[in-house]
């Protein structure tokens, strides 16, 4: 039995490696005056099993065994978008193939802002607008 807890000694280490702030809330990407920052639900189960045995019926045979195995998931749940406007918490939606695509969502969201903004302060300076300024 000293392998089952030297297993399970093993997988538990490696699970606290593994599950950090850092997995949970992914690095920043900075674009522009704005910053996204993913999150992610991480999921994982586990399980570790031993035993040893000795032949009944004769005096022979005897043994022992041991293993684990364990698996997990990454899933990305939202993004959070900090800009001169203030933090927002933007869900991503069920069934989104990849963060990536959050994230190609935020910055179209961010460079259209970019444009109207820009529109709106050469409106009022008097300074016509030119398509694609």
């Amino acid at each position: 039995m000293e392998h089952v807890e030297s297993l399970l000694k093993t997988t538990l280490a490696e699970i606290e490696r593994l599950l950090t702030t850092r997995t949970v809330v992914g690095e920043p990407i900075h674009i522009g005056g704005n910053t996204v920052i993913p999150l992610v639900s991480v999921g994982f189960g586990f399980g570790a099993g031993g035993g040893s045995g000795k032949e009944t019926k004769t005096t022979q045979g005897e043994g022992q065994g041991a293993g684990s195995g364990g698996g997990g998931g990454v899933r990305p749940v939202a993004v959070i978008i900090v800009n001169d406007a203030g933090v927002r918490v933007e869900p991503v939606r069920k069934g989104a193939a990849t963060m990536v695509e959050k994230v190609g969502e935020a910055v179209s969201r961010i460079v259209e802002t970019r444009g109207e903004k820009r529109q709106e302060r050469q409106t009022s300076q008097g300074t016509p607008t030119e398509p694609g300024a």
